[in-house]
């Protein structure tokens, strides 16, 4: 296994005593090529997705922070930029001498961008049109459910920003059915689901899937709740009127 251990005899109780002293390692060792990682008092051993998130936080790196090749900040599309600035300024978390910040120093502002200016996964994902082509399978899949039975659906794809903009509109115009009253001869339209609620858990479940792993996230609408899942990053959210 390559480990280079000390080896000491000692006494103890008037016994003879070898004692082994590992130092820990900062890199993963294997066995026979295989890693493997123990939980309590079980031992498994990693494969795929797991072996690949384990190594590479061993290393200090994590799937989002690689590098996308050949790709600049200045071919990303100015849509997701666009919805970024905007819901950015309007919850005062972009003041407005930035809000004419270019795409390469705005990325820069979040910490998107490696030290020598290449673009991250977090930033592929978050801004460019077709994600799909970092990550297999991020999109969101939306489907109006009668107990098993899948009623209608709609895939929400695009970057990351526009994802979440497009599937709380759906939901809002698509999948809810809103109650009407009259207040004096205004119409009021309520939905069964407060739009803060929806458009948190929303974008919880963009912000927590692991999109090293291969499951879109799953939005199921009932008639009287909504199941929003990530299984890869085990999150799951129920709604219930």
């Amino acid at each position: 296994m390559g480990i280079i251990t000390e080896v000491n005899l000692i006494k103890k109780s008037n016994k003879n005593v070898i004692e082994i002293k590992v130092e820990p390692s900062q890199f993963p060792v294997n066995y026979k090529g295989e890693y493997h990682y123990r939980s309590g008092s079980t031992k498994q051993q990693l494969k795929g997705n797991a072996l690949n998130s384990f190594l590479m936080k061993k290393m200090g790196v994590t799937w989002e922070s690689a590098v996308v090749e050949n790709i600049a900040p200045e071919q990303l599309p100015d849509t997701s930029f666009d919805i970024f600035k905007e819901q950015a300024h309007r919850y005062n978390r972009l003041l407005e001498e930035d809000m004419n910040l270019s795409k390469r120093e705005l990325l820069e502002k979040l910490q998107l961008l490696t030290a020598d200016g290449k673009l991250t996964r977090a930033a592929y994902l978050l801004f460019a049109k077709d994600p799909n082509k970092v990550a297999f399978n991020s999109f969101i899949k939306i489907g109006y459910f009668d107990g098993s039975d899948v009623l209608y659906q709609d895939e929400v794809k695009g970057s990351l920003f526009e994802q979440a903009e497009k599937c709380i509109d759906l939901i809002f115009t698509k999948y809810l059915k809103a109650t009407i009253t009259y207040d004096g001869i205004t119409r009021v339209e309520t939905f069964p689901f407060a739009y803060g609620a929806i458009r948190e858990a929303i974008y919880n479940a963009i912000v927590h899937r692991a999109y090293n792993y291969m499951n879109p996230t799953q939005i199921r609408v009932y008639y009287n709740q909504i199941v929003i899942s990530n299984d890869a990053a085990n999150v799951t959210e129920d709604w219930t009127e």
